[in-house]
């Protein structure tokens, strides 16, 4: 898999996403979406970590395995069944002889999983569309914008136009996003979940300053 060859700054902010090569679908079932969440938890890290020895092997939870420090810090996720989006910033980690670090977490995650996926459905060949895309957040208002826009984006599974006419009905897109494990929704609402270990909020600006400025705000 190409790896991206400009430099992540530490302390500036990225959105990140890359989807299925031809826009195939990426996640086919829970198992495969509860893979990749488990991949987000343990290549932020600079070991090398072997999903089969180091997790399945030994009967552990991957969230309970110690990874060390991480090399970056992620504010934000979601899968769809295509593609995924990360929020993230650059953080200096141990063992990591690639200088870009962010790059190299985005290459070890990408990589990792298609060794899965592709085992698992018995095909070969690139998973995913070449380069993942980046965007550099500049502004807080940009920012808070990203943060809302990753989290709202499943409700394109119960309503696929509503980036083009607004949601509708709020709480129906709600009830359906409390129920939707598949992102860091739940994890800003304060539901406790080993998921929670994935994002570091205290890394980025404090956009939403409680559970209830958070679910008013991200509809704005």
């Amino acid at each position: 898999m190409t790896t991206r060859k400009e430099n992540f700054a530490e302390g500036e902010y990225y959105h990140i996403y890359n989807r299925g090569n031809s826009k195939q679908i990426i996640f086919l079932d829970d198992q495969d979406r509860d893979r990749f969440v488990k991949l987000l938890y343990l290549c932020n890290s600079g070991k090398n970590i072997n999903f089969r020895d180091d997790i399945t092997e030994r009967g552990i939870d991957a969230f309970d395995f110690d990874r060390g420090e991480q090399i970056v810090s992620i504010g934000a996720w979601v899968l769809m069944p295509n593609h995924f989006h990360i929020y993230i910033t650059p953080r200096r980690g141990l063992g990591v002889e690639d200088d870009n670090f962010l790059a190299n977490f985005i290459h070890k995650l990408c990589t990792s999983y298609s060794m899965y996926f592709n085992r698992k459905y018995k095909r070969t060949g690139k998973l995913f569309e070449g380069v993942f895309k980046s965007t550099h957040v500049e502004s807080d208002e940009q920012a808070k914008y990203n943060c809302s826009y990753i989290h709202l984006n499943p409700v394109k599974l119960i309503d696929s136009l509503w980036r083009e006419n607004g949601i509708q009905d709020i709480k129906k897109a709600l009830e359906f996003l409390d129920t939707y494990k598949w992102s860091s929704y739940l994890d800003y609402k304060g539901t406790k979940r080993s998921e929670n270990k994935i994002i570091f909020p205290e890394d980025f600006p404090d956009y939403f300053s409680d559970k209830k400025v958070f679910e008013e705000e991200i509809f704005e």
